[in-house]
């Protein structure tokens, strides 16, 4: 029996040149096991496949980049330079947020309405003195006069005099960072609808006239809150509010005491630190309303 030959070593083909990106392998180490051609093959044609799908791919991207931003920027920057120039042309070396200043807008209001308020004041009382005396020679203007006499009570256009009840209502003296858990900046100021609550209990009480701030208040007056200030009837006033009605005094702070709304606010006073006074006034004397009382409403355009 012969002896058999010993089998030929198997000599790893030459792989083909690297790309860039893959490191080549290190040579193998005795007692490494050989890689078969085909194995090695393989491997090296994926990760060919990967790095030229690679490099192609930011190629493509390249031109639709440069097109892109070659449009967008002198757009951009067109559209800047004309909103510049209108601004320009706008302002003529002006300030254009000047008539923004919302407090001054405000204390600018005020003080037309004060002003015209007084203009009206002299246009009635020169009224009523042409009404006086021309009233005995005319029987309509006499009708009209003893029928505006009757309804000056009703209507608060008469001055009235007597003992009152003034409630006054304030903003908490503290700051939302030391309020309890659970509560708001919200809590520790007098809201709206917390000045029309004393209001309404009083006139549900009894009151015979009734005066916020220093406007004397009528059946169309409106209490409306913006912000932490109050607008009754055009003029602005911050807190503290006095609300003071003449009549029952007994009978106002009885019903007070029972009106809901009241009472939540009164639990707020407990809570937070809201203000909440009660004072009686012997004698206090109310001027007249002297503002308008015509109506105003929406109508539809069509």
């Amino acid at each position: 029996m012969q002896d058999a030959e010993p089998p030929e070593p198997t000599v790893p083909t030459e792989p083909t040149q690297p790309s860039e990106s893959v490191e080549p392998s290190g040579s193998l180490q005795p007692g490494d096991a050989p890689v078969s051609p085909e194995v090695e093959n393989a491997e090296q044609t994926q990760q060919t496949e990967l790095v030229t799908e690679a490099a192609a791919a930011p190629g493509r991207s390249k031109p639709r980049r440069r097109i892109t931003w070659g449009v967008l920027v002198p757009v951009v920057m067109g559209a800047a330079g004309l909103m510049f120039a209108m601004s320009f042309q706008a302002a003529q070396g002006r300030d254009l947020r000047a008539d923004r200043d919302l407090p001054q807008l405000i204390m600018e209001g005020d003080a037309r309405v004060a002003e015209r308020a007084s203009t009206l004041d002299d246009l009635q009382k020169e009224v009523e003195a042409l009404s006086r005396t021309n009233a005995p020679a005319d029987d309509h203007l006499s009708s009209l006069t003893r029928a505006a006499d009757e309804l000056a009570p009703t209507a608060a256009t008469t001055k009235v005099r007597g003992a009152a009840l003034e409630v006054s209502l304030d903003d908490a003296k503290r700051s939302a960072d030391s309020l309890p858990d659970g509560f708001t900046a919200d809590d520790i100021v007098v809201h709206q609808q917390d000045v029309q609550a004393v209001v309404n209990a009083m006139w549900a009480s009894g009151a015979e006239a009734m005066m916020i701030q220093d406007q004397r208040v009528i059946s169309t007056s409106a209490v409306r809150c913006v912000g932490n200030t109050l607008i009754l009837q055009g003029r602005v006033y911050s807190p503290p509010y006095r609300i003071t009605a003449i009549g029952d005094i007994d009978r106002m702070e009885r019903g007070l005491d029972a009106d809901p709304s009241v009472t939540i606010y009164k639990q707020y006073v407990d809570a937070v630190g809201l203000g909440y006074g009660l004072h009686t006034l012997s004698s206090i004397e109310f001027p007249a309303y002297s503002g308008t009382v015509d109506f105003q409403y929406a109508s539809p355009i069509r």
